[in-house]
């Protein structure tokens, strides 16, 4: 079986055999039902493809679509003048970039289908060719535009600046000018338009991109769309019985065992309220085609406008995830309002978990192990600073927890925290200190992804600070900020937070810890 893997072309991988997930029969609806639409999605998560898909359809290439669902809904198969723009190729912190690619596009299409003499600024230029296209060929023009809000996404919260007309600007302000000239051009083109797809990673707010423009139909979250990329559970099971049978023995396990370890690994996201599990393509096709089972998606790239983001809010990660939202505090991204969590759950770290429809209400976290794996240590590399490697400190923090050692697990906590610089912990007051040890214990906690850890978990007495649970012990932690050990235990006995775990037959360890803002590591620990 042959996997495309960066392959985006579709023609290419019906052509040289690769392995298609056929969504074609979601693409005849989206066409026959619709003109001009939105879809976000994370990256590397099929969106070029999808636009390469519908590319072919519109230039009419029948032979392509053999044998796939498409093959017989459509009838017609006529051919369409399409304008395809990607800004997934370029680097946009360059000031100048984003009007160059789009002048060379224009250039391209005006040589097919003429140029008006009198037309300098792009979107007359614009206007002028999709008219002209009409005219010349009988037909509406198409337009796929695919990352369209990188030229945002590069130059987001750096303070990049420009010169326009000898005058000092925002590179992301300038750039947010010129797509908001460029797309307002299909209000004005509407007569002359067969179909339009914008897709992105962020939803930005409609008013500072998509304004004079008519506005799209946004598919994001339509439960008639949720499957249009990614694979479903059926979709997985149906193309890659084989390869999940063939990494099974590796990882000696059975053959459903290695459908739930994949599950638990790359599956989890959410795009609507059916809450239909859609796995990562790019992650699930690398593990079968390297039949191993890693982190591909997040290593892919980093998201560097998120951890800016988060540089300068108040919101710690811990206070976003496993909250519900109402839509409207996810769905659009303002650029003018200092909040990373539309960016994060947009972006692919966080998605749908649960819906209350009575409430209208969304319950996010994170998708699965590897993108909780991923962010967080990224976050916790970034927001603590330690000198010591994260990753290795986290292997050990498993192997002493798997062991029952509790002393082990003392002094690797000590030394970690003792490595974080001062500057990190210093806090004005008594609520911020006591906030930034929280915080930095369930960052601690969240990389331990083999086991079940639950942070802040609310209980009947009051909420828990930390519960782990191993295959063959449980701990539970409670945490005071210069306090004693003794409180800590003596809140754990209080509140019965051993209390649920009565009947379970696993060892179990009551663990108080006193933190000392002072040295900023731990001051006071006792086990029972």
């Amino acid at each position: 079986m042959k996997y495309p893997i960066g392959i985006q072309s579709f023609d290419q991988i019906i052509n040289d055999g690769y392995v298609y997930v056929d969504k074609t029969a979601l693409i005849h609806k989206l066409v026959t039902e619709g003109k001009i639409y939105f879809l976000s999605r994370p990256r590397r998560f099929g969106k070029s493809l999808l636009v390469s898909t519908l590319k072919n359809y519109y230039l009419g290439k029948k032979e392509l679509f053999k044998g796939l669902a498409i093959d017989a809904l459509e009838k017609d198969w006529a051919e369409y003048p399409v304008f395809h723009l990607s800004f997934g190729g370029e680097n946009f912190t360059l000031s100048g970039t984003l009007r160059d690619k789009i002048m060379d596009s224009l250039g391209q299409w005006e040589e097919l289908y003429g140029k008006n003499p009198y037309a300098d600024e792009m979107g007359n230029r614009f206007k002028y060719v999709l008219k002209a296209a009409y005219e010349k060929t009988g037909r509406r023009a198409v337009v796929l535009i695919d990352e369209y809000d990188k030229p945002l996404l590069d130059v987001l919260d750096t303070g990049y600046t420009t010169t326009v007309e000898g005058e000092k600007r925002l590179l992301e302000n300038h750039h947010r000018e010129i797509l908001k000239g460029f797309y307002s051009v299909f209000k004005e083109a509407d007569e002359h338009l067969q179909f339009v797809l914008l897709t992105g990673v962020t939803k930005f707010s409609q008013v500072s991109v998509f304004s004079g423009f008519n506005q799209p139909a946004d598919i994001s979250m339509d439960p008639r769309y949720e499957a249009l990329c990614g694979i479903t559970t059926e979709e997985l099971y149906q193309y890659f019985d084989e390869p999940i049978k063939m990494l099974a023995p590796k990882y000696c396990y059975t053959e459903e065992e290695m459908k739930q370890h994949l599950k638990l690994q790359y599956d989890g996201y959410h795009f609507g309220d059916n809450l239909t599990d859609i796995y990562n393509p790019f992650s699930i096709l690398n593990a079968f085609a390297s039949q191993r089972v890693d982190d591909y998606w997040f290593r892919s790239g980093t998201p560097s406008y998120l951890i800016r983001l988060l540089n300068h809010t108040q919101e710690n990660l811990n206070e976003l995830t496993g909250k519900y939202y109402d839509p409207s505090e996810f769905i659009d991204y303002k650029a003018d309002v200092e909040k990373p969590l539309p960016m994060i759950f947009q972006s692919g770290y966080l998605t749908i978990k649960g819906v209350n429809l009575r409430r209208n209400t969304y319950l996010l976290d994170f998708p699965n192990n590897e993108v909780k794996n991923g962010f967080v240590t990224m976050v916790a590399n970034d927001y603590l600073k330690s000198r010591t490697n994260v990753n290795s400190w986290t292997q050990e923090v498993v192997d002493a927890l798997e062991a029952g050692d509790t002393e082990k697990f003392r002094k690797l906590l000590t030394s970690f925290l003792a490595d974080i610089p001062y500057t990190m912990r210093r806090k004005e007051d008594e609520r911020e200190r006591e906030r930034y040890f929280h915080y930095t214990f369930y960052l601690l906690m969240r990389m331990i992804s083999c086991y079940t850890v639950y942070t802040e978990k609310q209980q009947s007495e009051g909420r828990v600070d930390c519960i782990v649970e191993t295959p063959d012990y449980i701990y539970i932690f409670e945490f005071k900020l210069d306090g004693t050990a003794d409180e800590a235990l003596a809140q754990i006995e209080e509140k019965g937070y051993a209390r649920p775990y009565e009947a379970d037959n696993r060892p179990l360890y009551q663990i108080g810890v006193s933190f000392s803002s002072e040295t900023g590591t731990v001051n006071d620990w006792k086990v029972k």
